[in-house]
């Protein structure tokens, strides 16, 4: 028996029908803090190197933890790298994170005078700060059209057969060719929980998908 023919891709649907599948889930963590009171551009680039290879579920408390110690440069600097590591050590590679934050508190007071820019070339100077963090904390602090690419939202367009990006940077390229500028931000903010609750790594919930008539499952052998 044939499959089923797939419809075009239809990127206005297709977020409407994933934010309600999404709504009960935990928000994706960047947008969980900034809902919390931790909005700012140094708040959300500490936040997104806690997070580098370490789950929301550790990352979002961890990150409430050291911020509501020192939510500015000034009382970040003043914590010091020892108050910083153990505030953060349930993070994966909690050491070097600890110094590379140190390090961008006391970068942003002395050559910025206490206030991070908003430049992407400024945040991947740092340290750590990659292309998905760098993205990240401008989409959510300061409202610039940046898609952040993370493991979720790699697999999940790719499966989609939406883009083909063998990594997340080329995935990103990808996706800024085609997908309109008004989901750049929210599209990691509704991919995450949908990757990681309905469309997961490991047998996908393809039967419950609400986007299944749109999705070519490339590369799914397997799924419930």
């Amino acid at each position: 028996m044939a499959a089923p023919r797939k419809k075009p891709f239809d990127i206005p649907m297709m977020m409407r029908r994933i934010r309600a599948a999404v709504r009960d889930f935990p928000d994706a963590a960047m947008f969980a803090l900034r809902e919390q009171g931790y909005g700012t551009l140094f708040q959300q680039l500490v936040a997104c190197i806690i997070s580098i290879r370490t789950t929301d579920e550790v990352s979002l408390p961890v990150a409430l933890a050291l911020l509501g110690e020192a939510s500015t440069p000034s009382a970040m600097r003043a914590l010091g790298v020892t108050r910083i590591d153990a505030l953060i050590h349930s993070a994966t590679f909690h050491g070097p994170k600890a110094r590379q934050i140190h390090a961008i508190a006391e970068r942003v007071l002395d050559e910025f005078g206490g206030e991070l820019p908003a430049d992407a070339e400024v945040l991947r100077s740092f340290a750590g700060v990659g292309p998905k963090c760098a993205n990240l904390a401008l989409g959510v602090a300061a409202g610039q059209a940046r898609i952040s690419v993370d493991v979720h939202v790699w697999r999940v367009v790719n499966r989609w057969g939406y883009v083909q990006g063998r990594t997340p940077e080329a995935t990103g390229a990808a996706l800024e060719a085609v997908l309109p500028r008004r989901y750049w931000v929210e599209i990691n903010r509704r991919l995450v929980p949908f990757g990681k609750h309905i469309c997961t790594g490991v047998r996908p919930k393809c039967s419950t998908c609400p986007v299944l008539e749109y999705c070519r499952q490339v590369g799914v052998t397997e799924h419930r």
